[in-house]
This record gives structure tokens, sequence and C-alpha cells, in this order.
């Protein structure tokens, strides 16, 4: 076990876009051949021996009490803003546990199927990212020719995607924190994703890429695209 390192999952979301599955489940417990997906985020930070795992949560957050239950390095954290902010908030919640520490913030909606992808050690800070080639229309990376990224946006041409998992060095942490804290109490900045706040002051961060493939992980938005993974939902579109 790592106690140096911690993890923030954000969980606070409410899944509309997988409506009507998500009115009577969080959208991080909805299972793809029968695993919950944020458990399988869970599970490879615990295997990489993640000291403490923060989730934050906000809709429907009694569903998640059942995971402190089973794992016994778990702490829950209600976002009380989830419904009026963005995910500023959700890291906003948990920033006096990330200082001082290296840091996983991780989406809880993603379905990691292959733990190994946490098996390394980090000389930098980092985001995850799987490489696309030709147009995409999701959040990217731009990198310099020291791999080191200089832009994180929406769209972009042979690109690496925004996967949903970063790592951030006890040093840019504790930057990352003072960051978030000073953009949230800004007026205006109620819609603000926390990776807006990175991008706009990547010049005081050291951030590469930790590549990954689709395989390894992957990232659910609709019901379709449930139903592709796992056939059980398919009575969802009929």
């Amino acid at each position: 076990m790592n106690n140096n390192e911690i993890a923030v999952i954000m969980a606070a979301g409410m899944g509309t876009r997988m409506r009507p599955l998500t009115d009577e489940i969080p959208k991080p417990l909805v299972s793809i051949n029968g695993q919950p997906m944020i458990e399988s985020v869970i599970c490879s930070l615990r295997q990489r021996g993640v000291g403490e795992i923060i989730i934050v949560t906000g809709y429907r957050n009694s569903d998640f009490e059942y995971l402190k239950s089973k794992y016994d390095d778990i702490e829950l954290i209600h976002n009380p803003e989830y419904q009026i902010k963005n995910n500023l908030s959700s890291v906003f919640c948990a920033c006096d546990r990330m200082k001082d520490h290296d840091c996983f913030i991780c989406e809880a909606d993603l379905l990691i199927s292959d733990y190994s992808i946490f098996d390394r050690i980090y000389d930098r800070s980092c985001y995850f990212g799987r490489f696309v080639g030709g147009h995409s229309d999701d959040w990217v990376f731009y990198l310099d020719k020291k791999e080191r990224i200089i832009r994180i946006c929406k769209g972009g041409d042979d690109v690496f995607n925004m996967v949903g998992l970063s790592y951030f060095k006890r040093d840019d942490t504790d930057i990352l924190v003072q960051l978030i804290k000073d953009s949230y109490e800004k007026e205006g900045n109620e819609d603000l994703f926390w990776d807006e706040v990175v991008d706009r002051n990547l010049d005081k961060l050291d951030l590469g890429i930790q590549e990954v493939n689709e395989k390894q992980i992957c990232e659910f938005d609709t019901i379709e695209e449930l139903a592709e993974a796992d056939p059980s939902y398919l009575r969802y579109l009929q």
C-alpha cells in the first residue's frame, strides 16, 4: 500500500444522457456484465495499493453507502452543489484531502478492463489518454516536442483523447488545490469543468500523457453504448 497516494473519484453527476436507466440508479453504479462501473475503478486503484479512495457523491448519494462496507479504504464525501455547479465543485469538495499527496483524479463512469494501466512508477504528473487518428470532437490534449501538455480543449485531429483519469505528483497536487480553490470562489465559474482550470494554468504544472487503448478502458455515455457491451440493456431501446 502506498499511503502517500490517494484517489478522488467523481460520482456526483445525474447521468441524464442515460435516462430512464439513471432515474433508478446513479450512472457510476450501472453494471456492465455484472460489475458496477465504479467498482472497476475502485478495484484497479486498490490493486495498485492506493492508500485511500475518496468518492465524491451527489445524485442518489445514499446508493453508494454499500461501498463503505464492501471496501475498507473508501470514504464518501457529499457534494451539496452537484445540481447547480459543474464538476469543479466535486474536486473542490476533496481539495483539503488531496493536499500533500500524490493524487489520482478519476471519473466514476468508466469501465477499466485492464487493471495493469496503473502498474507503473510515475515520473511526472499526467493525464491518461487514448490516441485517435483523424478528427475527434471529444476532449483532447495537445503536446509540445517534449511531450508536455500545452492545451486541453474540445476537438482536434490526430490527438490524444481524454479518458477520465489523471495523476498529479505531490508538488503539482498542491498547486492544483490552490488553483481549484481560487477558481471556485470566482463568480461566473459555476459551469466550469475542473479540467478547464488545469488548461488555464498549464504553465504552472508539468503534465504529460500516459497512453492507454480502448480495450483497457471505456467510457459509456448512452444506453446505446451500454447495449453494445452488455446486451441486457437492449430492453431499454425497444
